[in-house]
């Protein structure tokens, strides 16, 4: 038997892109011979420290990014759509309190990473509701399946050095593989790690994986 490659998926929930990326390598997760391990990180410092801009901040892309969130949500089967005052949400209260709880989450509950990730983009990017409050975080948190005093607790943490340190160790990490934006995934194949970038090279990564691309939506395709 094939011994099994690693993809770790970095991302923030302010990335719509993100959240495709997710979907699309968890419906994958049964079907490669992978394991996938999910590395919350900021965007907001990875653009910062890696020279990038925004999207949002070039006039041309933002247009871009506008238009083909429509095809995407369609093609991928997720069920995005954009926030009402989309600079506000994004660019001004960002993401920054929404990770550090996605963080805490992972170094204390890894069992609801995946659900409470998930939750926070279905706030942010299909019910154009906040992800910065302490409510909003603690709402997602319920609607993951997370016990209410569990989530209180973890919600303390998010201001201590441990969860702080943590958050910017992982951005540093994926930084250090050469990336300048989210989501990035690192495939680690014969030991030498790969970064792809964005949400739309699956298949060249199944490639170089030696698996097959069966589209976003691959149990669909084995019908």
């Amino acid at each position: 038997m094939s011994r099994r490659k690693v993809l770790e998926l970095f991302y923030d929930v302010v990335s719509p892109y993100s959240w495709l990326g997710f979907e699309v390598l968890l419906r994958y997760k049964n079907i490669w011979n992978v394991d996938i391990s999910l590395r919350p990180g900021f965007l907001g410092g990875l653009i910062g420290a890696s020279g990038n801009s925004a999207p949002a901040k070039v006039p041309n892309k933002g247009a871009y990014m506008f238009q083909d969130l429509e095809r995407v949500s369609e093609f991928y089967q997720v069920p995005l759509r954009l926030p009402s005052d989309f600079f506000h949400v994004v660019i001004t209260k960002g993401s920054l309190s929404a990770m550090r709880f996605v963080t805490a989450v992972d170094m204390s509950h890894p069992e609801f990473l995946e659900e409470v990730s998930r939750q926070l983009w279905l706030r942010i990017w299909s019910e154009d509701k906040d992800i910065t409050e302490p409510e909003s975080i603690l709402q997602a948190a319920k609607n993951a399946g997370m016990p209410e005093d569990l989530a209180k607790k973890l919600l303390s943490t998010i201001s201590s050095p441990e969860v702080k340190n943590k958050l910017k160790e992982t951005t540093d990490k994926v930084l250090k593989y050469g990336a300048f934006g989210m989501p990035s995934i690192v495939a680690h194949i014969n030991e030498k790690p790969q970064l792809f970038f964005g949400s739309d090279r699956y298949e060249v990564l199944a490639h170089q994986l030696g698996e097959k691309w069966l589209g976003p939506v691959p149990e669909k395709s084995r019908l």
